[in-house]
């Protein structure tokens, strides 16, 4: 299962992006039971996580993001959604979104990797 991330582009220092993730249709009976990921890959880093919600909407960020990005998800539209404000440069990279579990205590993903989308920060 792949799920594919839309939504990014240029957007000015302090500027807004809002990205979209819709569930594939394989998974769209059972996809208000995932919890559901937003990752970040930076050039030349790791991909991490910056925010989750959980079947339960319980939402958690990096503390690179928070109170600046919000999570939520609309389960009747099988989407999950990546609102960023107050955008910096060090939020350039390739987003991808994913369905997640708790591992221990670590969120961890468990799909394949779809495609990102490219949000680039820069004036």
């Amino acid at each position: 299962v792949q799920l594919q991330a839309s939504g990014g582009g240029l957007a000015q220092p302090g500027g807004s992006r809002r990205l979209s993730c819709k569930a594939p249709r394989s998974i769209f009976s059972v996809f208000s039971n995932y919890d559901m990921g937003w990752y970040r890959q930076a050039p030349e880093k790791q991909r991490e996580l910056v925010a989750q919600i959980t079947s339960t909407f319980s939402t958690d960020y990096a503390d690179s993001v928070k109170g600046r990005f919000t999570i939520s998800r609309d389960n009747s539209k099988k989407t999950v959604y990546l609102q960023m404000n107050s955008l910096k440069p060090e939020d350039t990279g390739v987003y991808y979104c994913n369905t997640i579990k708790m591992v221990g205590d670590t969120w961890t993903s468990y799909n394949e990797w779809g495609q990102g989308t490219q949000v680039t920060v820069s004036s």
